[in-house]
């Protein structure tokens, strides 16, 4: 693998796990606040994130099938963010 293409995927790794702990971070201030909408939606996106960078690690591991499963549920979960925002708006 060329030193370019493996540093590129580190700092892929590194700015998903970034995210991911800024997400978490974000729900445990909301969770505290107790403003539980914004803690549920902070969650939804930690959800989404986690499973995408999943779907990608079983995708270069050759794990067809589960890279497609945890596609499906970071979509899943996407819609659920989306709704929940929408949710939020509305009230």
């Amino acid at each position: 693998m060329p030193k370019v293409e493996r540093e590129s995927r580190m700092k892929a790794k590194w700015v998903m796990g970034l995210a991911i702990a800024a997400s978490a971070a974000v729900s445990l201030y909301f969770i505290i606040r107790l403003n539980l909408e914004f803690a549920i939606l902070s969650m939804l996106i930690m959800f989404t994130l986690t499973n995408a960078s999943r779907a990608v690690m079983y995708k270069n591991q050759g794990l067809a099938r589960e890279s497609k499963w945890m596609l499906w549920m970071s979509m899943f979960f996407a819609a659920a963010s989306i709704g929940t925002l929408i949710y939020i708006w509305m009230l």
